[in-house]
């Protein structure tokens, strides 16, 4: 078992963890956080996208011991004040999904693509959600909404801030 203190959604936690255990499975096993999706488990479809330490990676590729000492956002970690993200309200407003499977992971995404990018082009959203995988939309309504969050000003939404918290008890095994 290694130990690892990780903030996730502005909240620290210290857990002990087995070396080959992956961030998704201690974001969901461990610490509860289900908005983050095992999709295809090879890093090909993107629904388990998180941001760590502000950047947009698939967490079924990213081993939770790396997660060390750094800053881990949800899905969950977006909203603030019982208020949606704007990348989240625009893809309620622009029907950006039907069964919601990549949901939480285009939008982690779309928010790291419009850090990066405050006014990408509609080529520039394609090409910034290449990585994500959608069975069922045809991807028009999510680049509509993608823009419409930039039109808005979305993508400079803040990370949550850090509160304290205790230490959870177990690891993902």
């Amino acid at each position: 078992m290694s130990r690892i203190t990780v903030e996730v959604d502005g909240v620290s936690y210290s857990d002990d963890v087995e070396p080959r255990t992956l961030l998704v499975q201690y974001l969901r096993e461990t610490l509860g956080k289900t908005g983050t999706v095992i999709g295809c488990d090879t890093s090909n479809c993107g629904a388990c996208t998180v941001h760590l330490d502000g950047r947009s990676v698939k967490s079924c590729s990213v081993l939770a011991v790396q997660a060390d000492g750094h800053a881990v956002t949800t899905i969950e970690g977006l909203a603030t004040g019982g208020e949606l993200h704007p990348v989240q309200r625009a893809f309620n407003t622009h029907h950006a999904l039907q069964c919601g499977y990549c949901a939480p992971g285009m939008v982690m995404s779309s928010c790291a693509l419009l850090a990066e990018n405050p006014d990408p082009s509609e080529q520039e959203v394609r090409d910034g959600l290449e990585g994500n995988l959608c069975r069922c939309t045809g991807y028009q309504n999510i680049v509509k909404a993608v823009l419409a969050a930039a039109a808005d000003d979305a993508g400079a939404a803040p990370e949550p801030e850090t509160q304290t918290a205790g230490t959870t008890s177990g690891g993902a095994q």
